[in-house]
């Protein structure tokens, strides 16, 4: 599954993600992760909403909002430059070079962007380059 795959089923299913990396049952009727991501109904998942409470269950979760590296790892992603570089490319996002400031708060914009696409609701505050 690409990276961008992998952010969308833990914040569209995050019930499926969690029960998928631990081997249990997360929510009644949870569906397992099936390695092709499906995106909700436009709008039905709130996205801000998702990451705030596992942000809150993790202890904080950095500060995802802003961060692609700290949204990565709160989501349990590869944070890795070249994870970062393999996302950037899945994405079309080429501003400034490889793991800059720059292209990180490009990546972050581009990642809340492509789930609002995907049918999240996703605040402008979050979509917004820096």
């Amino acid at each position: 599954m690409s990276i961008f795959g992998s952010i969308l089923e833990k914040v569209f299913h995050p019930a499926a993600a969690a029960q998928a990396a631990d081997g249990t049952v997360a929510a009644p009727g949870a569906a397992a992760a099936t390695g092709s991501p499906t995106a909700p109904p436009a709008g039905s998942v709130d996205v801000e909403q998702v990451l705030t409470q596992l942000a809150s269950q993790k202890g904080g979760g950095g500060n995802w909002t802003t961060s692609i590296v700290d949204l990565l790892k709160l989501l349990d992603l590869d944070s890795s430059l070249a994870a970062r570089k393999e996302l950037a490319n899945e994405l079309n996002i080429h501003v400034g070079a490889d793991g800059t400031a720059e292209e990180n708060i490009a990546l972050h914009a581009g990642v809340m962007q492509k789930l609002a696409e995907n049918g999240g609701k996703v605040p402008d505050s979050l979509k917004r380059h820096a």
